[in-house]
Formats: C-alpha cells, sequence, structure tokens
C-alpha cells in the first residue's frame, strides 16, 4: 500500500454505502394492527419514522372521525402507543341516564389540569339530568358547546391529526357515540416559570418584565401594551415530530402584506425533525445563514417586540422559549435599546455615540496597536515609545502572540463565568480577570499596554446591547488582529471596506441591512442617533409600512399656542356650547 493511500484513509472518512438500507421488518402485533388500511399508516407514521418525512411529504394523511365510537378509540390507543405509552389517559363515561350516549375522553398527564377535566367537563356531562331523549348525532356537539361546557375555549375537531395536536399541546379532546367530530377542550395547565425581570437585555429605567418559557404568556405580554384590535396572532407548526407551535404577530393594517406572506412562506416551507428554540428557527429563514453578523432580530423584553410592531414589522414567537425574534432587522436595530427611549433626549443621544464608539474599539483597537507596534512606530510620540518599549524588554513573546494570548484568555474567563451558575460566575469574571491580568504582568508574560488595550476591548464588547451581534464583533477581532500584523493599517482599511462591502449586499427579507443608510432611505430619525420623540414623524420606509405617518407633523399641539390663549379658546368653547344648550 502506497504512502499517498495511507494517508488518504486516515484524513478522509468513508461511510457507509447508501445503497444497503436499512429497515426494521414488522413484529406480529403490528401485522395483526395492520390489517386495516389506515391503521397501517398510522402505525407506519408513528412508530417508526418514515421516508416521505424526510423527503418533506407528510406521510400522515386527513384521518377523518369515524361515527364508530369503538373504532375511533382503537385508533387513538394506537396513534398514541397504549397501552406501551403511560402518561396517556383515556376515560370512558356516560351522558347522563337518560339518552346512554357513550363517549371517552383523552387527555395527557402532567399537561392537563384534572381539577377543570373533573369539575366542568365530566361533572356536568354525567350526573346532568335534563337531557333531551331525542339528542344524537352532531347535535350533541352544538347541544354540548351551547348549554354544558362551561369551559371559555372549545372547539370541534374532525381529523385525527388534529386530536394529536389539541392532545399534545395539554388539551382534553372528548369523543361520542355516532358522532363524526369531537370536542377539544382547553386545559392546559403545565408547570412553568412565572413572569420575571429580562436576564440579558437589563434596563435601569423602563418596564422589567421579560419572556418566559409559555407562548401564551408571551403574547398577553405584548398585547398587554399593544392594545390594537388590528394586532393579529396566526400559528403554524414546525417540526415532523416535535410540532412545534411558532406564533406570527402583526398589526393588519400596518405591516406590508408581502412581508408577512414572506415570513409566512418561509417558515410553512421548513422541513425539520425537531424544532425547538428560536436560534433553530433563526438558522433555517435567515438570508444569510453563514454571516458573521445576525439578520434577525432576537429580543426578551416585550415592549421591544411593540415597539416593532408599531414599525410595520413582524414578530415571530417559537414554542415556549423565552426570546421573540424581529424581521425585518438592519444593522442600527442591533445597536439599540428600549432604554433609549426611556431617557431624557440628550441622554439617548449620548449612549448612542458612546455605542458606536464601542463597536469601533471591539472591532479594531487590539489590532490597530498592533499594526502601530509592528508596522507604525513613528505614529506616536517617543516618550511612549520608550514607555512601551521598556515595558516589553523582559517579554518573551512577541506582540501577536501577546495580544492573542490576552484576548484568547479574557475570552475563556467571560465564557468560564456564563457557564457557572449564579453569583459564582459573576464573581469567577471579576476576580478572574484581575488575578489573571495581575499575574501576567508580574511574571512577564505581557506587557502592561497589552492588558490596557484587551481591557479596554471587553469592556468595549459588553457596552453593545446586542449579545449575537457583540459575539459576531468579538470573533471579527480575531481576523482584523491577522491582518493588521500582515499588512499593518494597509490590511485593517482592506478589511473594514470587505466588511462593509458584505454588510452593504446583504438583506434581511428583502431589506438591505444597512438600510437607511446605504441605500438612503426615508427614516423616523432613529438610527444612529435619535430625533426627540415629538421629531419623529414618520416611520423607517425599509419595512413598507402601510402608513409611513406616524403622528402629525406638530405632535405637541399644546406648544402651538400660550397658556392665556388656550384658556381663551375654551372660555369662548364654552359659551358657544352653552348657547346651544
Amino acid at each position: 500500500m502506497s504512502i499517498k493511500k495511507i494517508l488518504k484513509g486516515i484524513f478522509k472518512y468513508n461511510g457507509p454505502s447508501r445503497d444497503k438500507s436499512f429497515s426494521l421488518e414488522e413484529t406480529e402485533l403490528e401485522q395483526q394492527l395492520a390489517a386495516d388500511g389506515d391503521i397501517k399508516g398510522d402505525l407506519a407514521t408513528s412508530d417508526r419514522p418514515a421516508k416521505e418525512s424526510v423527503n418533506g411529504k407528510d406521510s400522515r394523511d386527513q384521518k377523518n372521525i369515524r361515527a364508530d365510537l369503538q373504532e375511533n378509540k382503537r385508533r387513538v390507543e394506537t396513534i398514541f402507543h397504549i397501552p406501551l405509552n403511560k402518561d396517556i389517559v383515556i376515560r370512558n363515561f356516560t351522558l347522563g341516564e337518560e339518552i346512554g350516549v357513550k363517549a371517552f375522553l383523552v387527555f395527557m398527564d402532567g399537561m392537563a389540569d384534572k381539577n377543570i377535566i373533573n369539575k366542568f367537563i365530566l361533572e356536568p356531562l354525567m350526573l346532568y339530568t335534563g337531557w333531551d331523549q331525542q339528542i344524537k348525532g352532531l347535535y350533541i356537539i352544538k347541544k354540548l358547546i351551547s348549554s354544558y361546557l362551561p369551559n371559555n375555549q372549545v372547539t370541534e375537531i374532525s381529523n385525527l391529526n388534529d386530536v394529536i395536536d389539541e392532545v399534545t399541546d395539554g388539551n382534553t379532546v372528548i369523543f361520542f357515540e355516532r358522532c363524526t367530530k369531537a370536542l377539544s377542550v382547553e386545559t392546559i395547565n403545565f408547570e412553568g416559570r412565572s413572569v420575571n425581570t429580562a436576564k440579558v437585555e437589563q434596563v435601569v429605567q423602563g418596564p422589567q418584565e421579560g419572556f418566559i418559557e409559555n407562548i401564551r404568556a408571551n403574547i398577553s405580554l405584548i398585547r398587554k401594551i399593544m392594545h390594537s384590535e388590528n394586532l393579529i396572532t396566526e400559528f403554524l407548526r414546525v417540526g415532523q415530530r416535535s410540532k412545534t407551535k411558532v406564533a406570527i404577530m402583526y398589526i393588519l393594517d400596518l405591516a406590508s402584506p408581502q412581508l408577512i406572506q414572506e415570513v409566512k412562506r418561509r417558515i410553512s416551507n421548513i422541513k425539520i425533525d425537531y424544532l425547538s428554540e428560536t436560534g433553530m428557527l433563526e438558522e433555517m429563514i435567515e438570508d444569510y445563514p453563514l454571516s458573521i453578523l445576525p439578520q434577525i432580530l432576537r429580543t426578551e423584553r416585550p415592549d421591544r417586540i411593540a415597539s416593532s410592531l408599531a414599525e410595520g414589522k413582524v414578530a415571530i414567537l417559537v414554542g415556549n422559549n423565552p426570546f421573540a425574534m424581529v424581521v425585518p432587522a438592519t444593522f442600527f436595530s442591533f445597536i439599540q435599546s428600549s432604554e433609549d427611549y426611556y431617557v431624557r433626549f440628550p441622554y439617548g443621544y449620548w449612549i448612542r455615540i458612546l455605542r458606536f464608539a464601542a463597536i469601533i474599539l471591539t472591532l479594531i483597537l487590539p489590532a490597530f496597536y498592533v499594526a502601530i507596534a509592528i508596522f507604525h512606530q513613528e505614529m506616536l510620540p517617543t516618550d511612549l515609545i520608550l514607555s512601551i518599549s521598556a515595558a516589553k524588554e523582559r517579554v518573551p513573546f512577541p506582540t501577536v502572540p501577546e495580544i492573542l494570548l490576552m484576548e484568547i484568555s479574557f475570552e475563556l474567563i467571560r465564557e468560564a463565568g456564563v457557564r457557572v451558575p449564579g453569583v459564582v460566575g459573576q464573581t469567577l469574571s471579576i476576580v478572574g480577570t484581575l488575578i489573571l491580568g495581575q499575574a501576567v504582568v508580574a511574571a512577564s508574560l505581557v506587557s502592561p499596554i497589552s492588558v490596557i488595550i484587551v481591557a479596554m476591548t471587553g469592556l468595549a464588547s459588553y457596552a453593545i446591547p446586542n449579545y449575537e451581534t457583540a459575539f459576531g464583533l468579538r470573533f471579527m477581532r480575531f481576523i482584523f488582529i491577522f491582518l493588521a500584523a500582515i499588512l499593518g493599517f494597509l490590511g485593517i482599511s482592506t478589511g473594514l471596506s470587505v466588511m462593509l462591502c458584505f454588510l452593504i449586499n446583504m438583506k434581511s427579507f428583502g431589506v438591505p441591512f444597512m438600510a437607511p443608510v446605504a441605500p438612503r432611505t426615508a427614516t423616523s430619525g432613529d438610527v444612529i442617533v435619535r430625533k426627540p420623540l415629538w421629531a419623529q414623524e414618520q416611520r423607517p420606509d425599509y419595512a413598507q409600512p402601510q402608513d409611513v405617518q406616524r403622528q402629525p407633523n406638530i405632535s405637541r399641539s399644546w406648544a402651538k399656542q400660550s397658556p392665556k390663549e388656550s384658556e381663551g379658546k375654551n372660555a369662548s368653547k364654552t359659551e358657544r356650547e352653552d348657547k346651544n344648550d
């Protein structure tokens, strides 16, 4: 065997042949249960993955509920693998003694409230004695909804696919004899975290509530802020197995219809087996999934979602996840924070300037130091050069390895502080940074100026409000360090030019990523810095809202006249009303 083949065998993995397919034969029990054609389809879907699901075809055809109660029960038991599955409960009962209509209900133990089932479903249906002797068939459904079930949400379902969705959501489904429809009663009640303060996007002034692991509660937090009858919520399901509920929220008379349709198209055309988190959905629907910077805004604050909806954007909530997404998003959306609008205009203006300065420091400060230390020493004053040279005399490493050592150490401390639970993580980040910085300087492994550069860069990265954007800028910082080490300022300028060209050509749901700056479009005046709220008359037009005008040109109408003039007009108006009376 040649050396070439040996090396090829080491570095190349030859997977199993695709010609040899793998399949599990049906057991005798499965063959017996699969005597009916539709039950065989149920088993093929629920018992093992079907090949069609990988290709995006739904192997579960629409299966209508039948009038035979025992047949429906047998199909439900087959779908949910009863008695193998122990957390699915089926309860048989009879509707009163007068009519004797048999029925059964099915729910998932631990996700449905048994008190609601016993008190508001079984008790009124089993103990009521005023049943009409002629009641039968679909009339049972209408009568129960209108007169006997006091639950707030009761819906009719007619196929087993909806039964699966309702039961796995935590609702209770009731089947009746000689009835081709079933009733789904809302009984969702599973343990979860109560509404608490936002953990990532903290503010000093403003609302403190953040999303939790409950999609219904998250929607209610948004509606608590946005009291509009035009606020629409639509639901889709993603995942062949997880069947994760995805909510799409928008204001009907404000958001662009094309944007709404594009969001629905992308989400509904996702073919994946399991999806449970906004980050997973973000990766499936963003335009440039390999980009370092995000193109979809993720937030845990309901007020941030409400303000985005008011601009004509679309919000996406995924299952029981404490984060929501906003589309479209531009680069400047990731630099803004909710607190910018909760403080007075001069403070918000100054905070924005600090953030953009933090972006520059995070991105190129270490690279700038490397370029000066290697190629452009003449730019520094003589005293500063002598001071830096004296500090670096005993350092055994060149400038680039020195900076990389400190940067990687800082990132390790930051990551360890995030992963260590509780207050210990914060203590580890602070104490670890101080001890490590002092130790490496005392050991003459790095120079003090390198510690200062890395510390300033780390502080600047924490000033960026969006976590993903700060992470992406920290990642690109290493690229600029290598460019500065090779070409100096020329490498930095080349990297900035390439990055800027890439950002200008990026799009988020059809919207240029650098809008409204490149291309220059109409805006509300809230981009790099923000105008006063009373001067933001228009919505940003890059999202193509149906109503561009946010408020009249003079929103503070009280300021157009003096208090005396206002009192005089009010008095004359009162006199005219008295005369009319």
